[in-house]
């Protein structure tokens, strides 16, 4: 009996879920990168324990220190292949920087061999996060590929980017995070 009065509340709040995420889908502006409203910005970061397709164990826990990019991508996506060139030229230039930011990227319901097969042709040597069963994106409320998340080096959300990144604004965005960080 108790089931059936809680069914309507969680079929009402599933609801206000979907319907969420269809107005933050809706006020996207395609090929543009911009920032969105979250409620996880200024909280800690979800917990993200999983493994890499090259082996490795992934702990986002273990990340503290460092400023931390998690790109959601699919090798299907066309707009997560658009940007794809302009996190490789991300990653290298984090390879001369003074304060480096690790980039990740969270294999969205993507094979191992189709996203091994895609970096080895565009290019990406940073580590690939499997997410089997979409709780690292239901954790971060990923809403569709590509979209990425910028963490503090205190494990803080600070920035999450909707639709596919356009040049040079990771780099941007991560200098003036880095600039009040040291001011605070």
């Amino acid at each position: 009996m108790t089931r059936r009065r809680v069914a309507p509340f969680i079929a009402a709040a599933v609801g206000v879920v979907v319907l969420a995420f269809l107005v933050v889908l809706a006020m996207a502006k395609p090929g543009e990168s911009e920032s969105a409203a979250s409620p996880l910005l200024g909280k800690p970061a979800p917990a993200v324990k999983s493994t890499t397709i090259d082996g490795p164990d992934f702990d986002l826990a273990r990340r503290k220190g460092s400023w931390v990019v998690l790109n959601f991508f699919n090798s299907t996506c066309v707009p997560c292949r658009q940007e794809h060139p302009m996190l490789v030229a991300f990653a290298k230039e984090q390879t001369t920087s003074d304060n480096p930011v690790e980039l990740y990227t969270v294999v969205n319901d993507d094979t191992d061999s189709a996203i091994k097969a895609f970096f080895d042709t565009n290019d990406g040597d940073w580590p690939k996060i499997r997410d089997e069963d979409g709780a690292i994106s239901v954790a971060f409320g990923v809403a569709k590929v590509p979209e990425s998340w910028v963490i503090d080096p205190n494990g803080f959300v600070r920035l999450r980017i909707v639709g596919a990144l356009t040049n040079g604004f990771l780099t941007e965005r991560l200098n003036e995070l880095k600039r009040q960080f040291e001011t605070e």
